[in-house]
Formats: structure tokens, sequence, C-alpha cells
């Protein structure tokens, strides 16, 4: 039982923290491809 309870309480804080994660990757990725483009834009 003791174990369940730390799981759970550790599922129900990621999500949160993983998903920020995930986001700030992609929009790292997302630039980083895209630098060129970007760039030319303002320049």
């Amino acid at each position: 039982m003791e174990f369940k309870r730390r799981f759970g309480n550790r599922k129900k804080g990621n999500p949160k923290k993983g998903l920020f994660l995930v986001v700030l990757l992609i929009i790292v990725l997302y630039l980083f491809f895209n630098a060129e483009s970007i760039l030319e834009r303002f320049l």
C-alpha cells in the first residue's frame, strides 16, 4: 500500500512538469531547424 501511495503521489505531480519540458523541447527544436527562415524575415 505504501508503494502505491508514493507512486500515486509522484504520478500526480509529474505530468505538468513533463508536459512543460516536452513543449519547451518542441519549441527549441522548431527554432533550431527554422532559424535561417526566421532570420531572413527580420533581416
